[in-house]
């Protein structure tokens, strides 16, 4: 499974794509913010198209947002034929995705990620799906785009809070797959870094990856390093207040160092690798305050994890800087200790 991936100026991009296809219809998704940011700088190189707006957010990648989408494409009487082109972050993308790969069986869609976060993982290995019942991406399904379409230019339109939240997946991708280019990194300020570089690296590893396991039956399954803590506590933290909430990446942060913590105490990674990472992730996010009742919480949000078999919940942990081991059974314990090692 060779996903096409092209990073350049949409301009030029997107009639390259266009113009080597043949489609009945186009259907542009896009929530209210990329409606008004991002799709300007690509109405002029759309045939004759309809525009689907759905709000922005993680609150509203639902099923109920969907039954819109599907409304909206019934409406437009899109056949097998037509191209779903979705302008966005990992929401729009994952959910968009999701519509289209379902509707009618599925028809041809296309990314055009318009967040570090999507650019440098949510768009790229075909994972797609909504959140149900609180749970992240609790439904979904595996499709490969027909192309993902990657302008640097969109991270423009963005507040740093949002680069930010990226930067945590490349972050990632480095301390799993790169331990020359996390030295490379760690090394430098956030507002330092090299964007364009670290999108095009994050690309590579993750195509390698998911092109070895598209289904995430086995090394797949080293990407979801800081996800099993980190997703359960962005989920918990979805259920407070609006300007509590944290976003993708902040709680990635936070679950790669309580995961680096499990990963010493496995004798995986030594004191000074978790001491790096420690600092730097603590340097470019801060701290977040998670009470008591939050931690038994997050504990057994773990239980819903895809990765998991049976009652045991199973981690993606390091092997020392650079590489990443996976299907590691993990105990309420263990994480109690690791998200109070968190706290300090």
């Amino acid at each position: 499974m060779n996903q096409s991936v092209t990073i350049a100026p949409i301009s030029e991009s997107l009639p390259d794509f266009l113009g080597s296809a043949n489609y009945s219809k186009v259907v542009v998704i896009a929530d209210n913010n990329t409606k008004k940011h991002c799709y300007p700088s690509l109405k002029a190189f759309l045939p004759k198209h309809s525009v689907l707006t759905v709000p922005s957010g993680e609150a509203n990648k639902t099923l109920a947002t969907c039954e819109k989408i599907w409304q909206g494409m019934t409406n437009e009487e899109l056949d097998r034929h037509a191209l779903v082109i979705n302008i966005g972050g990992g929401v729009i993308g994952d959910m968009g995705g999701f519509c289209a790969a379902v509707y009618k069986r599925g028809i041809d869609f296309i990314q055009v990620p318009t967040t570090l976060l999507s650019q440098v993982d949510a768009s790229v290995g075909g994972k797609l799906g909504v959140d149900f019942q609180g749970f992240k991406n609790h439904l979904g399904v595996f499709n490969i785009p027909k192309s993902v379409l990657i302008d640097p230019q969109f991270l423009n339109t963005l507040p740093e809070r949002e680069i930010r939240s990226g930067f945590a997946e490349i972050i990632k991708h480095c301390l799993i797959a790169d331990a020359a280019k996390w030295d490379e990194i760690r090394q430098k300020d956030f507002e330092r870094q090299n964007w364009q570089d670290l999108i095009a690296h994050s690309v590579k590893i993750k195509q390698q990856v998911v092109e070895e396991d598209p289904t995430e039956k086995g090394l797949r399954k080293i990407l979801n390093f800081g996800h099993t803590l980190g997703h359960a506590v962005e989920t918990c933290f979805l259920n407070k207040t609006a300007n509590q909430r944290l976003y993708h990446g902040e709680a990635i942060a936070i679950g790669m160092i309580m995961e680096s913590y499990l990963s010493f105490e496995r004798k995986m990674i030594t004191q000074d690798t978790l001491s790096d990472i420690e600092e730097f992730i603590f340097a470019t996010y801060g701290k977040v305050k998670i009470s008591p009742q939050d931690i038994e919480e997050i504990i057994g949000l773990t239980k819903q994890d895809k990765k998991n078999r049976g009652k045991e919940v199973r981690f993606s942990l390091l092997k020392g800087a650079g590489q990443c081991a996976f299907d590691i059974v993990v105990t309420a314990s263990e994480m109690r200790k690791s998200i109070a090692y968190y706290l300090g």
